[in-house]
């Protein structure tokens, strides 16, 4: 049986564990494709593994900021990030969502006054659950349906 392997990287991040099929939806968080850059990205995706299948992105020369990383646990809690230098991983982790959200999701409700262009109030929500992940607004409590559809 072939098997075909995604190239290793010099430096940058490998988010694994991605909840099966949900890589397109890490691409859109990272602003891939639509950078400027030029580094290479990679994404394996229904990849089998010892829990079932999961989602694989790469990308090189580029390391998550904590935005980022709170972005991708709205959409794959269990994901891992992976910190690669000089093809060694020097720092690993797992996605953990914080009790509070501020300013990476919009509320569904159009007449919160996080929606409002007339309030200086950035969107707030409480977590009520991690895994799947759950919230709140913490204004006007909604809680949206599809949170990555939610995603600013």
């Amino acid at each position: 049986m072939k098997e075909l392997k995604i190239q290793p990287i010099r430096n940058g991040t490998v988010i694994d564990h991605i909840t099966a099929g949900q890589a397109v939806k890490v691409l859109h968080i990272l602003g891939i494709p639509g950078s400027t850059s030029s580094s290479i990205v990679s994404v394996a995706m229904n990849v089998r593994s010892r829990i079932g299948r999961k989602d694989i992105v790469k990308v090189e020369n580029r390391e998550l900021d904590r935005h980022e990383v709170d972005k991708i646990a709205l959409i794959a809690p269990k994901a891992t990030i992976n910190i690669i230098r000089n093809y060694e991983v020097v720092e690993k982790h797992r996605v953990e969502l914080p009790d509070e959200i501020v300013g990476i999701v919009r509320c569904s409700n159009p007449t919160c006054i996080s929606n409002s262009p007339q309030e200086p109030v950035k969107s707030k929500f409480l977590v009520i659950s991690k895994d799947p992940p759950r919230i709140k607004c913490y204004y006007c409590e909604r809680e949206p349906e599809d949170i990555a559809e939610r995603i600013i």
